[in-house]
Formats: structure tokens, sequence, C-alpha cells
């Protein structure tokens, strides 16, 4: 296919998603330096080897993977020209994803309590790695729910329908690749020591 053909919308079309694929695959990158930093200072001698992640972030991963089913079910109601359910689904997507941070908050509540900080006398490089990581993993997820949150407005304003759904889609690829990115990120830090 010949990305020059078509009209100016289905050109501005695929250039948007282009542009999504691109910030995705930069972030990708990111977080592949930042989990490689990760195992290359396992090696150091004051690394915690027998750490485990509180049941918060086992709970928040369960929360993301539900907040993807739901977004996969907004967009097929929307196909069904069903607003109603469309609006239900979406609006449970931005609960979870709500919930989903409150356990990551939880998580890292835990984690003080068990005595170590981001940063400071009771802070270790173990800990800070998982701060950074998790941290930034939600402010991606931030950045998810302002777009959930736009996707809920168009909705309202009957912005998206069968045939028009580009907007809702873009939503869908970047919330998709942040639920994917924890559970990688959860996996990885679960059991690489």
């Amino acid at each position: 296919m010949d990305l020059t053909q078509g009209t100016l919308e289905e050109k501005n079309n695929r250039a948007k998603k282009m542009m999504l694929w691109f910030a995705i695959i930069s972030l990708v990158m990111s977080f592949a330096g930042w989990t490689s930093a990760f195992v290359v200072s396992s090696s150091r001698p004051d690394w915690l080897k027998d750490f485990k992640l509180p049941n918060a972030f086992i709970i928040s991963t369960v929360v993301i993977m539900l907040s993807s089913i739901t977004f996969i079910l907004a967009k097929k109601a929307l196909k069904k020209n069903s607003r109603s359910l469309t609006t239900l689904w979406l609006i449970i997507t931005l609960i979870l994803g709500f919930v989903f941070i409150f356990n990551q908050f939880s998580g890292f509540q835990q984690i003080i309590n068990l005595g170590y900080n981001f940063t400071g006398p009771t802070s270790n490089i173990t800990m800070s790695y998982i701060y950074l990581i998790a941290m930034v993993h939600i402010l991606h997820v931030v950045v998810g729910l302002i777009c959930v949150i736009v996707v809920i407005y168009n909705h309202f304003k009957q912005k998206y329908n069968t045939n028009t759904m580009l907007g809702f889609e873009l939503a869908a690829t970047f919330w998709h690749f942040i639920d994917i990115l924890w559970v990688y990120l959860f996996l990885f830090l679960y059991f690489i020591k």
C-alpha cells in the first residue's frame, strides 16, 4: 500500500497512527534502558536479592489487565452503535485506571513501611530502581487516563461512530500498550533479582 495514496483525511489518520507508534517505540526503548540498568546493577554487593514486591502490585496488575478488557468491550459496543454500553465500559476503564494508581501508591507505602525510601539514608539502590520504573509508568498511566477522559468527552459529543473511530482507536492503542508494559515490568521486577 502506498502511504501517499488516499484522501487528505486518510493521510492524516495514517500520520497520527505513525506518530503514536513512534512514541510507543521510544517508550519501549526508555524502559528497556531502565530494566537493563536494573540487571547490570543487580551485581552490586548492596543489591537486595530476597525482596518481594508488595501484594498491592499484584492487585494493580490484575486491575490494569481488566481495564484493557473493558476498553476492548467499549470498542465492540461502539461498533454495534450501543452508546450507553460504550459509555459504561469507558467509565469502568477510567475507574480501573484510578484503582491501578491507588494500588501502586499502596505498594509504595508498603515498601516505605518495610523501611525503604526512594532517597536518603533509608534508601537502597534496588528500591530506587523499583520506585523509578513504577513512577515513570504511573506518569504514563496518567496520560492514558487523560486520553480516556478525552474519549469519554468526545463520545458524549457523539464524535465517534462505526466509521469515525480514530481518536478512540489511538487512545485504546496507547492504553493497551501501557497495560502490556506494566505486565512486563511487573514480571521483570518479580522474577529478576
